[in-house]
């Protein structure tokens, strides 16, 4: 293989250059540049979630903002092994695979209902700003807003109530972040505004109030931050990765082997057919008995057409 030579390329070296393009890392012999700073540089003096942001958005973040991105991130780290994720991962810890296998099964439940609320809660108050922006009050665009939600999605708002906490504890805290950098002039404070604004109307006619969860109030910071919905699940994802490597590793030292999702004591519910006997003749039919000969099933014939459905 002869060495590549930048000033000449043929064809076959242009195609292969080309093949990735990536504005992210610059790799040579060498020389490693993230978004154009040398990793020796960042190295010691950037912290992860600058580092996190750098990777994310092309440039590093001022350190207020970064402090709110940090402050997101940590606080949904874990939930317990009530949560399907570190249920899985302490599962999977126990079936003999290493722990990259156990945090993988446990990252692939992150989906809509579980781990999906804050990328839909951003994009709820994206939805509302932008009928603000068309001219509405914020009262009537948040309505406005949750009506085209539930009709969407159904009666749930992600961002908001919770199965075990009647006032989740990590909310408040983390609003009361954004208000500081608010009133510093970190971030406008605009979907700060926005969530309570939701929280109000979802508590409106109710005995109890629906009070803002972690997801509500991650997707503020996220929102105040100006990253997209998508990245909102993204960032829980690895958030929710460090909870979910502890509890792979605290099962791994703790031992045990192939532990389920409830003790063996404990068994599920059937509501199947009662216990009954196999008939003399299992099946009435006919391609079941051997003295019927051969059948005219049309999927045995390879040069027939599969029935409907089956294509």
């Amino acid at each position: 293989m002869t060495a590549f030579d930048p000033a000449n390329p043929d064809a076959g070296q242009r195609r292969a250059q080309d093949w990735w393009h990536s504005a992210i890392i610059d790799m040579q012999p060498g020389v490693i540049r993230y978004r154009g700073y040398p990793i020796e540089q960042l190295i010691g003096r950037v912290s992860f979630a600058q580092m996190i942001w750098l990777m994310l958005r092309g440039e590093l973040p001022p350190p207020g903002q970064a402090a709110l991105l940090d402050a997101a991130l940590m606080s949904a780290v874990d939930h317990g092994p009530q949560a399907p994720s570190i249920a899985v991962a302490r599962m999977a810890a126990t079936c003999g695979v290493g722990l990259n296998n156990a945090m993988a099964s446990a990252v692939n439940l992150l989906g809509d209902v579980h781990g999906g609320a804050g990328e839909q809660a951003v994009a709820l108050y994206l939805d509302i700003a932008a009928r603000v922006d068309g001219g509405l009050a914020l009262p009537d665009a948040v309505r406005a807003g949750l009506q085209a939600w539930r009709e969407l999605h159904g009666k749930y708002v992600s961002g908001f109530g919770h199965r075990f906490h009647p006032v989740d504890p990590r909310a408040p805290r983390l609003l009361e972040l954004v208000d500081q950098a608010a009133a510093d002039g970190v971030v406008g404070g605009r979907f700060a505004a926005i969530a309570r604004a939701v929280e109000i109307e979802l508590g409106a006619g109710r005995s109890r109030p629906v009070p803002m969860n972690i997801d509500g109030a991650t997707a503020v910071i996220y929102a105040e931050l100006g990253f997209p919905p998508p990245l909102a699940r993204g960032l829980f994802c690895l958030s929710r990765s460090v909870g979910i490597l502890a509890h792979a590793w605290e099962q791994t030292e703790q031992g045990g082997r192939n532990k389920g999702p409830m003790p063996r004591e404990f068994i599920w519910t059937y509501d199947g057919h009662p216990p009954r006997d196999v008939p003399e003749t299992p099946s009435s039919d006919p391609r079941s008995d051997p003295r019927s000969g051969p059948t005219s099933d049309p999927t045995s014939d390879p040069t027939s057409e599969p029935p409907d459905g089956e294509r």
